[in-house]
């Protein structure tokens, strides 16, 4: 049986960006369960304080989309007891051990070359269409199994903003959430205690000085218009959201109620 959790948001040290996905209203007047659909950023630096509140959620399942340079650069999730760890990594719009070691020696001319006038954003633009474009199969295994036996769950990456906010998005076109919900959640991913905390170990003078956390900033910022860019490619790839699930993410009717009766109230 879920757990009932609190109404107020939890202070968790060592974990960014946590919360419960709950009250997200539908289009026909339902609204996510709380207690069910959690989102975050790594699990690997959860205090013991932490690792108690994680526990207490009653998760069935952690879903990590990390890859294996995250992991190496992080450490592997928190153990909780009784919960299953699915590891499935997605693209890293950040490219990984490579990008980071650029950033940490400081290297200011390559930063520049692949960050400067807009190509930053842009970059995390092309990557949210790829994800939606090419990592179908493993979308559709998450929605399998939130429809199976997987709640309550929990989806995370590194900061929890990109990786884990489309697979969040994508859970939430198959639940029916508004639009406008949508969005507003991805984007709560803005507030100051929620961002990924680069850690700075750089041995340069110049790694994470002001101009490099600049040209950084729009990979660490949940916009809207990344978010617009892989609701567009769903458009234009399939046609339209119910295209998508039924033909991109195989999701058959009777899976997608079985998903709506585990997760909206």
């Amino acid at each position: 049986m879920t757990q009932q959790v609190p109404s107020t948001e939890p202070e968790l040290t060592g974990v960014r960006n946590f919360r419960d996905v709950g009250g997200l209203p539908t289009v026909d007047g339902r609204r996510v369960r709380h207690g069910v659909l959690f989102r975050s950023g790594h699990l690997a630096h959860a205090t013991a304080e932490d690792a108690v509140f994680l526990a207490s959620l009653g998760l069935h399942t952690v879903f990590d989309f990390r890859n294996a340079a995250d992991r190496k650069l992080e450490g592997p999730d928190v153990e909780l007891p009784g919960v299953r760890n699915v590891n499935l990594p997605l693209s890293d719009p950040a490219d990984g051990a490579e990008f980071w070691k650029m950033v940490r020696d400081g290297d200011l001319d390559q930063l520049r070359a692949i960050l400067d006038d807009g190509q930053g954003a842009a970059r995390m633009i092309a990557s949210y269409r790829t994800i939606m474009k090419e990592r179908t199969a493993e979308h559709s295994r998450v929605l399998h199994a939130l429809a199976e036996d997987s709640v309550p769950a929990l989806m995370h990456c590194a900061a929890g903003k990109d990786r884990a906010g489309l697979s969040i998005a994508v859970t939430l076109l198959a639940l029916g959430v508004e639009r406008e919900a949508i969005v507003a959640d991805y984007l709560e991913s803005n507030a100051r205690h929620r961002r990924y905390k680069v850690h700075r170990s750089g041995s340069s003078p110049s790694a994470y000085s002001p101009e490099v956390m600049e040209l950084l900033s729009p990979l660490f910022d949940a916009r809207a218009e990344y978010l617009a860019a892989a609701l567009e490619t769903v458009e234009e790839t399939w046609g339209g959201v119910e295209a998508y699930l039924e033909q991109g993410l195989g999701l058959a009717p009777r899976t997608r109620q079985r998903l709506r009766e585990r997760l909206l109230d």
